[in-house]
């Protein structure tokens, strides 16, 4: 019999699927950010779940406050990713039996906190007992028919785009599980994309709105992944001309005789959106999404992502964050 350990998330979910029957006529196929499901004049209900295990997704120092909104706003981010917007949470929780009631309000006021934040609501869910932290939560949202962005309609000639700068959260958690000293101002500004992530949720609706996107999907696995999943879903190629670095990682980088381009592409947990947009759509998006940066464009070169830096033309492995691996 096959262990789950060797085989890793993403075969474990290609065998889930090929048992399942697929439902007709799928507005989102699977493997996309998020599901969904017709409900008629040309709205669709989008819907995502995501789990927080404390032991592979809380970090050193984060509270379970944090730990708490961190399980929402994971989930936000890909509804963002698709132009969706969120209305309400269902929560199941798994609780040690250590839990106290003081933990139990730190994790209720995390979830309210972080489902607020994207002006929407917790509703219900469940609780049960478990041997650690498990707080997996249910996403409702609603977005137009003809507003929803897949991953996989990029085309040769799109530009490719993020929502921010990258790096902050890779540096932040080598900085947790090291005794390197660094500036105060460095250590606040990592740690805080470490402990409170944010999802670009007015920058999907805005460029979903817009209609000017091609593809997109969050970053949560990592730059490099995301890339890659996208010209996978595509069947096109990637180049980017800029590294898309935040500056205090390029010099958490310096300062420890790291690789920049490691930190950038194959950390994770950042939650930016990856885009791939129209060329005629570019002023309209760049308008639209202030934080949003203009990084590579798409390419006939299918399968294959690339990073022009330094004038070298370095491969970018398909690489990053992956459970059960």
């Amino acid at each position: 019999m096959t262990r789950a350990h060797p085989l890793g998330e993403r075969k474990i979910i290609e065998q889930i699927i090929r048992k399942l029957h697929k439902m007709p006529r799928m507005p989102i196929p699977f493997g996309d950010d998020v599901s969904a499901v017709d409900i008629g004049g040309g709205r669709l209900a989008i819907l995502k779940c995501d789990m927080l295990v404390r032991r592979t997704d809380v970090p050193a120092g984060m509270t379970l406050k944090q730990a708490a909104r961190k399980a929402v706003v994971m989930n936000v981010s890909d509804l963002a990713s698709k132009g969706a917007k969120p209305i309400a949470v269902m929560v199941s929780l798994g609780l040690p039996r250590s839990t106290t009631g003081k933990d139990v309000e730190e994790i209720a006021t995390g979830l309210d906190h972080g489902a607020r934040e994207y002006e929407a609501y917790v509703i219900g869910g469940d609780t049960n007992e478990c041997d650690d932290l498990v707080i997996d939560c249910h996403v409702f949202g609603t977005a137009k028919r003809t507003e929803i962005v897949r991953r996989s309609s990029a085309a040769p000639g799109d530009l490719v785009a993020v929502t921010g700068d990258f790096g902050n959260t890779s540096a932040g958690l080598k900085l947790l599980s090291s005794r390197i000293e660094v500036p105060a101002a460095m250590r606040k500004v990592l740690l805080a994309n470490v402990y409170t992530p944010r999802a670009r949720l007015k920058e999907g609706l805005a460029l979903a709105e817009i209609r000017a996107l091609t593809a997109s999907m969050d970053s949560s696995d990592g730059l490099a992944w995301t890339l890659h999943e996208i010209a996978h879903a595509s069947s096109v190629g990637i180049e980017l001309e800029k590294l898309p670095i935040s500056k205090t990682a390029l010099d958490y980088a310096r300062m420890n005789h790291l690789n920049p381009v490691d930190l950038a592409l194959y950390g994770g947990e950042e939650f930016e959106l990856v885009v791939c947009l129209k060329r005629k759509a570019v002023t309209r998006a760049l308008s639209a999404a202030r934080s949003l940066r203009i990084v590579g464009r798409v390419t006939n070169d299918r399968g294959r992502v690339v990073l022009l830096h330094d004038g070298e033309r370095i491969c970018v492995k398909p690489t990053g964050w992956e459970h059960l691996k």
